[in-house]
Formats: structure tokens, sequence, C-alpha cells
């Protein structure tokens, strides 16, 4: 059932007004055909009560001759007419309010209707045989529906018989009505998608720009239009965006800063350990010095990546793959490219992407021996995947493998060097690009690193 409800507000929206002016079209249309066949009725009885009150009195003030002369004229296919001895209706009185409004007619018509006898059916029966006979061609033998029957008593005791067929109002279920069916649904279906489209196309906007924020946080502000809700949204949603920009760049600069200002007392330190006459305490300082050193252009180097706003550019990634590995093997690490001959475009910044495929292929090499990349390409996005065949991490420390200047000494050498960032790094640009990287340890061993980015 939740497969036929559309998942977009613009198609839910519109869904409803459709529905909703449907069924209120269909019952205004039903109440109106109520009301329109009452009405026919009521005119109707109004008139045929006239036309048997006309020719009452004609016919009462006619000598016997020209009684049936009058009755032959005034026989008609809408009011038959016969002047009979007897009633052709029993002695029975009709409750029914078609029956009514042609009393009520009858009585009006007729002078208030004091002294005088007449009687009312109303009957989807055949006629009697009395009646077929002086009922015209068109009518003998066949069905005549619905009928309203008055027989009036003359002062002598004669009856005037009437006989007036109820027409059938038009079916509700007509193509009258289908056709204005359709053309309401046309009309309305067109006007609610321009007016739905207007009102939802700055929720989409917004949508893409929320998710924007997470790659780009130097994105430009979103259009402030659209209905004042979501104008309102969208000043809060660019204020948001300005003070996490705000943020990012004050943190970011204030880790270049210090990164800056360690590099000039740790060249006086290494200048003061020169002096130290032991050596094994010399070579110790040296190091940690070096350390220090590596750490600080690691951080500086971090930090001038993520000001620098590389522009995105479209690339072959099958081609860029290529090219670190050429790098890694050139360099003597054990690096093997598993892909195809077909170009991969993306659209990426070619830099920062180089840097952190460089980043992980160098942990797989380094920790795990060896590099094995593959690329899988399909309609969501490329997914890159690095093997190697070292000892891998354990579950519950790989996500603390991406924490900044985090070494996990149970599984990484320490002499193999490194600061620590390498991973942290990586996720940042892969993230900054909409995709992630994920961990998992191989059942034969090693570690497995799939990097997924979106189209």
């Amino acid at each position: 059932m939740k497969q036929l409800i559309p998942d977009t507000i613009a198609a839910r929206t519109l869904l409803v007004l459709i529905i909703g002016l449907t069924v209120s079209h269909v019952l205004s249309v039903g109440l109106y055909f109520t009301d329109r066949t009452s009405a026919l009725m009521f005119t109707g009885g109004e008139h045929i009560g006239e036309r048997i009150a006309t020719i009452k009195r004609l016919v009462e003030d006619a000598s016997q001759a020209e009684r049936r002369r009058i009755v032959e004229l005034a026989d008609r296919p809408k009011l038959h007419v016969t002047w009979d001895q007897e009633s052709a209706i029993e002695d029975q009185e009709d409750s029914g309010w078609q029956a009514g409004v042609l009393r009520d007619a009858l009585v009006a018509h007729l002078n208030g209707g004091g002294g005088l006898v007449f009687r009312l059916r109303h009957t989807d029966e055949r006629p009697s045989e009395a009646w077929q006979t002086h009922l015209r061609q068109d009518y003998q033998g066949n069905e005549l529906g619905e009928t309203m029957m008055v027989s009036l008593q003359l002062p002598d005791g004669s009856w005037l018989n009437f006989a007036a067929p109820v027409e059938s109002p038009e079916p509700f279920w007509s193509l009258r009505f289908a056709l204005s069916m359709a053309i309401m649904l046309l009309a309305v279906g067109v006007l609610s998608a321009l007016v739905v489209r207007y009102l939802t196309k700055p929720l989409a906007t917004f949508a893409r720009a929320a998710q924007r924020l997470g790659t780009d946080v130097k994105a430009p502000p979103i259009p402030e239009d659209g209905p004042a809700e979501v104008r309102q949204a969208t000043r809060a949603f660019n204020e948001m965006q300005e003070r996490i920009r705000r943020f990012v760049e004050d943190r970011t600069q204030m880790l270049a800063a210090i990164s800056h200002d360690l590099g000039t007392p740790i060249t006086r330190l290494r200048l003061r350990a020169e002096f130290v006459e032991d050596e094994d305490q010399q070579k110790k300082m040296l190091a940690d010095l070096d350390d220090m050193e590596k750490m600080i252009f690691s951080a500086l180097s971090f930090t001038r990546d993520e000001t620098a706003g590389e522009p995105h550019a479209m690339v072959d990634l099958r081609t860029l793959l290529q090219r670190v590995c050429d790098d890694m093997a050139d360099a003597g690490h054990a690096v093997r490219l598993d892909i195809g001959d077909d170009a991969v475009p993306y659209g990426c910044r070619p830099a920062a992407l180089r840097r952190a495929l460089t980043n992980l292929i160098d942990n797989a090499v380094k920790y795990g021996h060896q590099a094995r990349l593959s690329l899988e390409n399909d309609l969501q996005g490329v997914m890159v995947r690095i093997d190697d065949s070292g000892p891998g991490i354990p579950r519950e420390l790989q996500e603390d493998a991406f924490k900044p200047f985090r070494r996990l000494e149970a599984s990484r050498s320490r002499e193999t060097g490194g600061t620590g960032l390498g991973l942290t790094v990586a996720r940042t640009i892969i993230r900054a690009h909409g995709g992630d990287i994920t961990l998992t340890n191989r059942s034969e061993g090693g570690l497995r690193v799939d990097i997924r980015l979106p189209r």
C-alpha cells in the first residue's frame, strides 16, 4: 500500500487536491441532479394540473357530442385523455410525493377543489386495456414506464381520465457527466500542478543546499524566495551555514597558526641539541624533534588543503589510480591494479582525491606489505577497494583509526613512522566529495578499505 502513495510533497499534495475535488464534484453533481429532478417534477405537475383544469372546464360546459370532439383533440402523447362512465383508477388514494405535487396543482387551478371528486395514482405498470385503445401508435404495446393517472368526476357522474407519462431524467452517469468530470480534472490538475510546483520548488532547492553543505561549507547562500515559511527557513539555514563556515575557518586558522609558530622553537631546540655532549641523549632528542616536525608538517599540509579551495574538475578516475599506483611501484612497493580499460569520468578535486588515495595505498603497503586495488562503477557511484595482507585492525578499534594523531600500536608497527593523520585526512577528503570510507577485516587475512564516491 505504501508503494502506491507518492513520496514527494508535490505529488502527495496534488493527489489530495485531485481526490478531494473529484469527490466534491461528484457529490455536487449528484445533489444537482436530485434537485433538478425534483424541480422538473414540480414544474411538470404544475403544467399538467393547469392543462387538466382547462380541459375539465371545456368538457364540463360542452354538450355530449362536443365532449368527445374536445377529448379527441386534447388527447396528446404528453397527456392522454378519455371520457368514460367509469374511473380508470380504483377507489384508492396515492400518498406519494409525485401525486402530492399534482394534487396541489389541481386544487389550486380548480378553485380550491371544493366539491370536486378526483383520484390520483402514480404507477409504473402497464395501463389498462381501456387506456391502450386511446394511446397513440407510438405507445401501443410498449411499456410506458412511470405514469401519473388522474380521474375527475364530472357533475353528471361521468369521468375524465388522464394519463401523463413521467419523463425519466437524464441519467447521472452520462457522457455529459464524464466530459464535465474530465474537464474539471484537467483544469484542476494543471493549475494545481503549477501552484504546487511553485510552492515546493524552494523546498527542493533547500534540500539540495542542505546536502551540499556536507561537502562544501563555502557554498553560496540560498536565494530567499517562496512563501513566508520557506523564506524564514531559508534565512535560518543561510545563517547556520555562515556560522559553521566561520567556525571551521577559525579552527583551521588556529591550527595552522599553532603549527607554524611551533616551527621556531623546534628549530632552536634542534640547535641546542647539537651541544649536548651525551651522544645517546642527543640522538633521542633529535629523534623526538623529528617526530614533532613531521606532525607539524602534516598539520600544516592538512590545513593548507582545507583552505586552498581547489576547484572541481572532470578526470578519468582510472587514470588517476594508475598514476598513484605507478608512483608507489617506482618507490619499490608491491602494488597491483585490477581495473578494466574503460574510462571512468568523475567530477572531483583531483589533487585532494589523489592525496587521499595516496595515503590509503601508502598505509596498505606500509602496514600490509602489499596493496591490491579494484574499481567498481555503477549508476549510483564509484567504489575503489584496497586490500592488503597485513594484520588488520580489530573491529572495536576501526573507528578510532580515523581520529587525528591516533596510532593503533597493537596492530601497526611504530617503527614504520607516520603521524596518525593519514586516515583522518583521507576520510575528510572523501567525505568532502560526498562519499565515505569503511574498514573491514578480510576473512583470508588483511584489511579491506572501501572508498565509496557518489555521482
